[in-house]
């Protein structure tokens, strides 16, 4: 109690508001959970708090969600992206004082929110299969860059993953393994730094939040087919983009 005693009630809410929105967002599509959550916790928290709060949150719940899938991982299929972000990860956390974030995020917005809409009403989304590997190394690196700046490592890639047109244990066995390398780079480079005495306790507090939205994601995830998946991983990604609009 005396650590809820030191925060408003209205920061407790933000809090645990953006920590169970973002979990049912990873829990059933396997990303979006910076996107849903930072957009919620901005509104009450530092932006240095709200970025490490993402990162360490989101880690922790890409452990628990990604390990239905740990035997769909392929390490040849992941090992790409993996390199890509190894490179993207310490330049986007580079630029990230030159940058002009708010921008950025109009700009992710915006992107998301026409591929989303897009998605959703398009029959079949075109399938993409020149590029191999190189491609992926590709869209690794941009992700993360994207992920060094704000936590956003797993818009690109999972995208990637649909315009792939890999199955929905596939994808999300190649896109939550990165996001959680990302993650896992951003928080030796930053987290230190951003993470203090304060940030550990909204991180304790946000955990109950965290456990019932991953377990109300997985579930709505484990009732989707392979359709609905893609219905609904493009209205996650057009929901998010709308978020960051706001």
């Amino acid at each position: 109690m005396t650590a809820l005693a030191g925060f408003p009630l209205s920061t407790l809410t933000y809090l645990w508001a953006g920590a169970f929105v973002g979990a049912v967002a990873s829990g059933g599509a396997g990303f979006a959970f910076a996107l849903a959550a930072s957009s919620i916790w901005l509104h009450a928290l530092e932006p240095a708090q709200t970025t490490a709060l993402t990162v360490t949150c989101g880690t922790l719940l890409q452990f628990v969600t990604i390990w239905p899938f740990r035997k769909e991982v392929d390490r040849g299929r992941l090992a790409p992206f993996i390199a890509g972000a190894v490179i993207g990860v310490p330049i986007g956390v580079a630029v990230l004082s030159s940058v002009d974030v708010p921008k950025l995020r109009i700009a992710i917005g915006v992107g998301l929110a026409i591929y989303g809409a897009y998605a959703l009403i398009a029959p079949n989304l075109p399938r993409v299969t020149g590029g191999g590997r190189k491609a992926d190394v590709a869209v690794g690196f941009a992700g993360g860059v994207l992920g060094g700046i704000g936590g956003y490592s797993g818009v690109l890639p999972t995208i990637w993953s649909q315009l792939r047109g890999w199955p929905k244990a596939t994808a999300r066995a190649v896109y939550q393994p990165y996001i959680l390398f990302a993650n896992f780079l951003t928080i030796a480079l930053i987290g230190a730094v951003a993470f203090d005495s304060r940030g550990v306790w909204l991180f304790l507090l946000a955990l109950p939040a965290l456990a019932l939205g991953g377990w109300a994601g997985l579930s709505i995830f484990s009732r989707l087919d392979e359709r609905l998946f893609r219905r609904f991983l493009a209205g996650m990604l057009l929901v998010s983009g709308v978020t960051l609009l706001i």
